[in-house]
């Protein structure tokens, strides 16, 4: 009897002990964000290396981006756990009231750093000793917090994409000192392919197989480096159909000299100028509505919340929104016959994929909230957070294999 009794607990001990071997050894992160990749791409154009990936360890069926689904807002959320109302960037292009109605584009933050706000992942990992690196992460060569990661380019649409995965391996190929933990990337192809040609054409279907083989490789040559690595694919958003015969011109919208329209697309951001009223803006909101007849949805207060979108100064007093398959443009039909940017639907939400020690295997979730990535990898990676953040994690934990005790 006593023979059994210790056989068992040694036996408990070695399943207690290989439960929780991953937190007691370093854990590198590799975030890679595959820009447009629908939830339903893997299935619907064939990605076997991903397939294969999600198979083997989780898989969300659907990644929840946050309002509005554009790609600048919600890379910035998946990096620091912010609402855009919080990190600041509420659309790939908008106005700041506060700022005389300056306005902020894609990549503006590189010469002024006050449009961004937040820790993202590159300097939580920075401030608690580890390197990080990002290649083309939106944003990722701006001063959050008056620093950049350790290793970073500033972006180029005309770099390779084979270039991107050599230097991922060789910066996690650097000696131990000098090697990041936390590496960031970013992939656009898939989403050219989807707004020039749509999500079915075949164009898109041949950018999905790329960035597929890529990933294959990435995956393959980081499973032979000496370290724990997790490997993380996300996407920002989905895509959806346009009909450009559905188009809606601004001109045929009621026009006011008292606000500045921003924007085309599936959304409008609309701000009152320094002498408009408050009940200017209501009689415009109206006249807005009335010549609606079933094109757009002017949102309401409770709409707005409901988005987490009302706060601050960049949001727009007016914010005009249509359904896919119709877009705002400015003269003519749209030229483009997929996009994104909608409220949420199906066609909105994204990828998520994670493989590597820290991650369970076979483990399908229904949905990830994007926001809560931030948290997740922090755990992963054994950081403290340094500030609130709007993601608790939940939607994701279950599937890590236990919790890391932070260091």
């Amino acid at each position: 009897m006593k023979y059994g009794f210790v056989t068992a607990m040694m036996w408990a001990l070695l399943v207690l002990t290989s439960h929780t071997a991953f937190a007691a050894k370093e854990q590198t992160v590799v975030l890679v964000s595959i820009d447009g990749f629908r939830w339903d791409y893997i299935e619907k154009h064939g990605a076997p290396n991903l397939k294969a990936m999600a198979d083997k360890g989780v898989r969300a069926q659907k990644l929840i981006p946050v309002y509005p689904t554009k790609t600048f807002p919600n890379h910035i959320s998946i990096v620091t756990g912010l609402l855009p109302v919080n990190h600041g960037i509420v659309d790939n292009k908008f106005c700041d009231k506060a700022r005389n109605n300056e306005c902020y584009s894609m990549g503006k933050a590189l010469g002024d750093s006050t449009w961004v706000k937040g820790i993202p992942l590159w300097n939580l990992a920075k401030m608690q000793g580890l390197k990080s690196a990002a290649y083309f992460w939106p944003e990722s060569d701006a001063r959050f917090n008056g620093m950049t990661p350790d290793y970073f380019y500033h972006y180029s649409k005309h770099s390779e994409y084979q270039g991107r995965v050599d230097q991922i391996i060789q910066w996690l190929s650097l000696p131990k000192a000098q090697r990041p933990r936390f590496v960031a990337s970013y992939f656009s192809l898939v989403d050219s392919m989807g707004h020039e040609f749509g999500p079915d054409a075949p164009q898109t279907r041949d950018a999905v197989k790329q960035l597929d083989t890529l990933m294959g490789q990435l995956h393959a040559r980081l499973n032979k480096l000496e370290q724990d690595v997790n490997l993380v694919i996300v996407s920002d958003h989905g895509m959806a159909v346009v009909d450009p015969d559905k188009s809606i011109l601004l001109n045929t919208l009621p026009s006011d000299d008292g606000f500045i329209v921003k924007n085309t697309g599936p959304r409008l951001l609309i701000y009152a100028k320094p002498e408009t009223s408050v009940a200017d803006i209501a009689n415009y909101k109206a006249r807005l509505r009335e010549a609606a007849n079933g094109r757009y949805t002017v949102l309401t207060d409770e709409q707005l919340a409901g988005y987490h979108y009302n706060k601050g100064s960049r949001v727009g007093d007016i914010i005009v929104q249509t359904n896919a398959p119709a877009v705002f443009t400015s003269k003519g039909k749209s030229t483009y016959v997929g996009t994104h940017g909608y409220a949420y639907t199906d066609d909105m939400a994204a990828t998520f994929i994670a493989t590597g020690p820290a991650f369970k295997q076979g483990v399908s979730l229904k949905k990830v909230n994007n926001l809560d990535i931030y948290p997740v990898l922090a755990k992963v990676m054994g950081l403290k957070l340094l500030n609130k953040v709007d993601g608790d994690g939940k939607t994701l934990m279950p599937a890590i294999k236990q919790k890391v005790v932070v260091h």
